[in-house]
């Protein structure tokens, strides 16, 4: 089997990341653009940025209009200040939202137009120079070639993608995660979770894709109850911080599949953070898929010291969804319902979601074949509804 394998060209982790990615910001232009959200401002850790560049000699503007789950909107106001304050490269601080920006950001300053004209195109052209900070451990946006921006106009969660998009600078500091709440904590790690398994499972797995997706998932099913508990955990930030980067990297070589592609719609329609919205899709998206990879969801389970040795592939498999409930327990993660949800209106949406999920090409990475039948089969079980 012959693959390719990319990866951010230089990553950067640690206590001490952040000043010593300040000192490679001299080459990589003349003035930054921050994007990030206004969070991160109140709670200073654009400052920390902003005075790290500052000291080194590398001038910067701060743009904090990324509140909330990006939109093509939010991408039109980064770019007007990136193109009005002479920026000439892109530092993305915060979580997979300021760094999905910053790559839309940066492709638009390049090759001009909306960033709604790129959907399923590949976009391409030579980047500015961007740098990942990571302030939450799940979305892996460091280090992939993807971006997901919201359709304010046809309510569509875009998936956008382009090897340029891969930061040339990943900075994985865990002490910008103390911050995060418990609600976060969950959604971004049962993300990472998502990403990882869904790697390990798709048809453009390989080895070295396997070896990232295996490392994260055993350290989240260790670590993520931990720091979901126990925010102040510092050994299980970091643990997490590693493994959101080792799972981005490896989903952004194998990609992922149903879950993600299932669960833009329902965080485009529903506003669901989208790894809630993945959370709620776990065991029910694997669990009717379980048929179609008995050996590597078995595989998984044995990885992650579920199973033995001498089940077999079908009851190990069994076994790794007791895993994913499990996790989803801890972390508390809500049913649609109890998100607020009408069911009704679910119901009402069930041929758009299916039918915008299976063009995102999320689906057909998966094993088992499936059709928009299937995924509006899978969207009626969230409801127990057959």
């Amino acid at each position: 089997m012959t693959f390719e394998f990319f990866t951010p060209a230089h990553i950067i982790v640690g206590a001490e990341a952040l000043s010593k990615a300040a000192v490679h910001w001299r080459q990589k232009g003349k003035k930054a653009l921050v994007v990030t959200d206004e969070m991160m401002v109140s709670l200073g850790n654009a400052a920390r940025v902003t005075n790290a560049l500052q000291q080194n000699g590398v001038a910067c503007e701060v743009f904090s209009g990324i509140n909330g789950e990006p939109t093509d909107v939010m991408v039109e106001a980064g770019l007007a200040a990136y193109q009005q304050n002479g920026c000439d490269f892109l530092i993305g601080l915060g979580g997979g939202s300021a760094l999905d920006a910053m790559k839309a950001i940066a492709a638009l300053s390049v090759n001009g137009g909306k960033i709604t004209d790129y959907m399923g195109k590949e976009i391409s052209g030579r980047m500015p120079s961007m740098t990942a900070i990571p302030t939450t451990a799940g979305t892996g946006s460091e280090a992939t070639q993807f971006t997901i921006i919201n359709d304010t106009r046809n309510h569509v969660k875009m998936l956008l993608k382009g090897r340029g998009l891969i930061p040339e600078l990943a900075v994985i500091d865990p002490q910008f995660t103390l911050s995060a709440p418990p609600k976060i904590t969950a959604s971004t790690g049962m993300d990472a979770f998502t990403h990882a398994a869904e790697a390990y499972t798709s048809r453009k797995a390989s080895k070295l894709s396997d070896t990232f997706a295996l490392s994260a998932l055993k350290r989240i099913v260790k670590y993520l109850p931990q720091a979901y508990l126990d925010g102040s955990n510092a050994e299980a930030r970091e643990e997490m911080a590693l493994a959101a980067l080792e799972a981005g990297i490896a989903f952004n070589n194998a990609s992922v599949t149903v879950v993600h592609g299932m669960s833009r719609p329902i965080g485009a329609l529903f506003h669901v953070p989208h790894g809630i919205s993945n959370a709620m899709l776990d065991e029910a998206c694997f669990a009717y898929i379980l048929d179609g990879a008995y050996d590597r969801f078995g595989q998984l389970a044995r990885e992650l010291g579920r199973a033995n040795p001498d089940d077999s592939d079908q009851a190990a498999s069994e076994k790794f969804l007791e895993i994913v409930k499990e996790l989803c327990r801890v972390c508390e993660i809500p049913t649609l319902e109890q998100y607020g949800i009408e069911k009704d209106r679910f119901m009402e949406q069930l041929e758009k979601m299916a039918s915008d999920a299976m063009e995102s090409g999320s689906p057909s990475n998966t094993r088992k074949p499936l059709d928009k039948e299937d995924l509006i089969r899978i969207y009626q079980s969230l409801w127990n509804v057959e």
